[in-house]
Parts: C-alpha cells; structure tokens; sequence
C-alpha cells in the first residue's frame, strides 16, 4: 500500500512548468505539469551533465534540459534518440487538486545520485 504526501496544490505548479520538492537524503524531485494539465515527477538530474530539469522548457510530454538541450521524455524520465540516458521517474497522483508524491519513493528511490561537482578554474601557472 502507498502512502501519499502532499507536495503542493495543482494551481501551484504553472501550466508547462515545474516545483523542486527537497528530500531529507538525494537530489530534489521534479513535478511538472504538462499543457494537457498531466502531472509528471522526476528526479531533477539531467542524465548528461546533471542539469536542473524543472529549470528546464515542458513542451508536450517532454522537457529540454536547460543546459545542453536534451530532450526528456516525462513519462519515463528516457532521454530522446539520438542522445541516451534516463533520470529515475517516480509516481505522481493527483486528488481534489492537491499533488501528491509516493512517500517510500521519497524517501528511499535514487537516493544515491548526485550531480556532478564543479571545481575551481584552472588557471595556467605563471612563467617568471
């Protein structure tokens, strides 16, 4: 049996765009919400270089990533031919317009994943 949290109400999210839901362990969620007023969650990790994808542009069932353009399918977080990858999905229900996100799924789904790390700039050393 699932256990429900609330995220959010649906007007909360806008039409072709996302919310970040933080978690107490791992990456942010993604909720989007589609045209169609279809809702989506994903993990907000680009499988290419990490990018945000709720910072990213919703068009149909898909989400660019705003970093390198990939396209994302929502449904199943697969990243669009000719690129390859996937970002964990996770359930989404939507009830009396209220969001809601699987708890254990929260709590334990792609808790592991981090993006990647940006490092100091490397600078030429100095010729005397």
């Amino acid at each position: 049996m699932n256990t429900w949290k609330p995220i959010c109400r649906v007007d909360d999210i806008p039409v072709l765009g996302a919310r970040r839901v933080q978690r107490a362990q791992g990456l942010e969620v993604a909720v989007f919400r589609t045209e169609a007023n279809e809702f989506f969650a994903l993990l907000d990790r680009c499988p290419h270089k990490g990018g945000p994808l709720s910072q990213g542009i919703v068009f149909g069932n898909n989400v660019a990533c705003p970093l390198h353009n990939w396209t994302i399918g929502l449904a199943d977080g697969q990243a669009q031919a000719p690129d390859e990858g996937c970002t964990p999905k996770f359930r989404v229900k939507v009830e009396d317009g209220q969001v809601f996100l699987d708890a254990d799924e929260l709590a334990s789904h792609a808790t592991t994943e981090t993006r990647p790390l940006a490092g100091p700039c490397q600078r030429a050393a100095a010729t005397a």
